[in-house]
Order: C-alpha cells, then structure tokens, then sequence
C-alpha cells in the first residue's frame, strides 16, 4: 500500500475507532514487517504469513528492541494493555484493506498472549530484584 493510500486508511480507522493513535497502528505494522522477516530467514526472500501468535511473540521482540524497558509505558500511552488490544489493531487494518488475513485467523488469536508485566518489565529487572518480583506476582494473583 503507499504512504498515502495508508494514512488516509488510516485516517479512516482512527476516526471510527479513536482507543488507539495512529502511532499504535505503524508499530505493529513494522512489527508485523520484522516478524515476517523474522520466520521467513533462510526462504531466500519469500515472505509468508504469520499466525497471530508469531506475531504476538515478533511485537513483543520489536517493542523491546525499539523501547527497551520503556515498551509498557509506552503501550499504556497508546491504550494497549493486552494481546487483546494487539488484535483489534490488526484487525482494524485488515476490515481497511491495510493488512490480509487467511480463513484460520481470527481476533481470538490475540486471546491467550503473554502478560505484560512478564514480557515487558521483567526482563530489565536485575537478577537480584526478579524473584521478589516473581514471589510478588504471586502473592497478588493468589489474592484474586
């Protein structure tokens, strides 16, 4: 799609769906692009079709690389608390003709992804501060 064609679609999905910027929907579009190069090494240039778990682990992968221990404050900015939340950009490009999706892909794809606090705090805990972390984690889903 060109640039162009792509903002206006753009422009159309934020304004019927507004809980997410626009700066969400070309994050997981250079997410999606990294994850498909991602699964595709050693296809000798031929990119294939991710499944929405692949994309969900290449999102988390592109987040850290691009924001580092920043990547949840930076999702909580852009309105995205879950996997979940992944799904619906996706799918707001797909219903815009932005991105294509197989008969097998589906929003519940995005259902069952990782925690956030484990895949974006965790990692730049230092060693010495995780178990705590991991024993707090949880004490708190004990409780609930």
């Amino acid at each position: 799609m060109h640039e162009v064609a792509l903002e206006q679609a753009l422009d159309r999905i934020v304004a019927q769906d507004p809980r997410y910027p626009r700066d969400a929907y070309h994050f997981v579009r250079e997410a999606l692009e990294y994850t498909q190069k991602m699964v595709s090494r050693g296809q000798r240039g031929r990119l294939r079709h991710v499944t929405g778990q692949e994309l969900l682990a290449g999102i988390r992968a592109y987040a850290i690389e691009q924001f580092g221990p920043m990547a949840l404050t930076v999702f909580e900015e852009w309105n995205i608390r879950s996997c979940r939340d992944f799904g619906e950009i996706v799918f707001n490009m797909v219903d815009a003709g932005i991105l294509a999706k197989t008969e097998q892909d589906s929003r519940a794809d995005f259902e069952n992804g990782y925690d956030f606090e484990e895949a974006f705090r965790k990692p730049f805990l230092p060693p010495s501060k995780q178990a705590a972390w991991e024993k707090e984690r949880r004490t708190a889903s004990a409780g609930h």
